[in-house]
């Protein structure tokens, strides 16, 4: 018998500029947080929790050896709980969510926690690919990859940057478009920062002032810029000299953590605890690894189609801002108003913690259901690899947020 997942509860840390104030903590540390703050607001026995799933994309360093594990016995929960860590690129978390909710669904586990974490300031993107070649492993495209994907230049490009730019070409999508995308990501997450709609899935969590050592207690995202225009916009160089991508359009480099707790029917009668919302509908897809980032289309339309959704069907949409070209892309192929994407801002303005970023958006979708009194939401994230993940969840009578 298929079950049905649930979402408990969902929160995330305030996503932190690069070596700002939470580059000094420690992944599983910070990871722990989020786990601890989930026990807390739900008076959660810990020793009901099956597994714990923890998103990562760069582990080496700090974020090697199982940083799930490390937060589960940094935090508060009994050293029975076992943990795993996952890596599907930036949907690293969002993954963990499907892995968590296939387990109660399929009966296996009754209690899970998904999450993830990401310091970047202290274990930078691509990290680990670095520390191979350093050692003399290799790099982590093998020949036969290497040959089967040539570029226009007949040399392999697997690059997020060449194919935020392909993807803009394709789409037909303009700097003028993706620099007016942004400035709206920043205007949207300045509203919902100074409304308090972010207050019931953020975290406080306490950090360091980098030029002072000054503690702190941090409860705001610290990317969002409120100065922005689109004059200063205008005046940056592309990344690409042939381009239209400029660091303006592209997703921050951010520290942060994020978790979610998901259950069974049978995982609500052992805690009594009510739900948020329940997961409709699950879904992957792969694309064309040199434009890399285009999957999300596929992915959401597979999801839709699953349960017989239609676009205009869902609420709200979470889709990743890791370049303004991709979420552009994915509204104008599945006819998506602006009105219902990303209503709080996004990741241009947030930040993108990698592997935190798939529950960090969940967050973000639920309460911004609850506040809004929406049914339906999708979740989706382009990927490395040319990979997405697509989560469609249901918002449920019974809501902890109502702000």
């Amino acid at each position: 018998m298929i079950r049905t997942a649930y979402i408990v509860d969902v929160v995330r840390t305030p996503g932190g500029r690069r070596n700002g104030t939470l580059s000094q903590w420690h992944p599983a540390d910070l990871g722990a947080q989020v786990i601890n703050a989930l026990i807390e607001r739900n008076k959660l026995d810990g020793k009901l929790v099956d597994d714990v799933i923890f998103g990562c994309v760069s582990q080496v360093g700090a974020q090697a050896a199982n940083v799930a594990r490390g937060a589960v016995l940094a935090s508060n929960l009994p050293i029975s709980v076992p943990a795993t860590t996952v890596d599907r690129q930036c949907g690293s978390s969002q993954q963990a969510i499907h892995f968590a909710a296939q387990a109660v669904m399929s009966g296996t586990q009754d209690i899970v926690i998904a999450g993830g974490v990401e310091i970047m300031s202290l274990v930078p993107l691509g990290a680990n690919a670095v520390a191979g070649m350093k050692e003399g492993h290799g790099q982590p495209m093998s020949d036969i990859h290497m040959k089967k994907y040539p570029s226009e230049a007949d040399q392999p490009t697997f690059s997020q940057f060449k194919g935020a730019e392909l993807v803009a070409q394709e789409f037909k999508t303009s700097r003028k478009e993706m620099e007016e995308f942004a400035l709206e990501s920043h205007k949207r997450a300045a509203a919902a920062t100074d409304s308090g709609k972010f207050k019931n899935e953020i975290i406080p969590v306490k950090g360091k002032d980098p030029k002072t050592g000054a503690e702190v207690l941090v409860s705001e995202d610290a990317g969002i810029r409120r100065d922005i225009s689109l004059a200063a916009m205008a005046k940056l160089k592309t990344l690409d000299p042939e381009g239209v991508i400029t660091a303006a359009v592209a997703s921050q480099v951010t520290d942060g953590a994020s978790a979610c707790l998901i259950m069974n029917e049978e995982g609500l009668r052992k805690t009594g605890l009510k739900p948020r919302a329940r997961i409709v509908s699950l879904a992957l897809a792969g694309d064309d690894p040199v434009v890399m980032l285009r999957a999300i289309i596929p992915a959401s339309k597979k999801a839709l189609e699953q349960v017989n959704l239609k676009p205009e069907d869902i609420d709200l949409y979470e889709i990743n801002e890791a370049f303004a070209s991709v979420p552009l892309a994915m509204m104008k192929a599945l006819k998506i108003p602006h009105s219902k994407v990303n209503v709080h801002g996004g990741a241009i303005a947030l930040g993108h913690p990698l592997g935190a970023t798939g529950v960090k958006l969940m967050a973000t979708l639920l309460n911004a259901l609850e506040q809004r009194g929406g049914r339906y939401g999708l979740l989706t994230m382009c990927e490395g690899g040319g990979m997405a993940n697509a989560t469609i969840i249901e918002r449920l009578a019974t809501t902890k947020s109502q702000l």
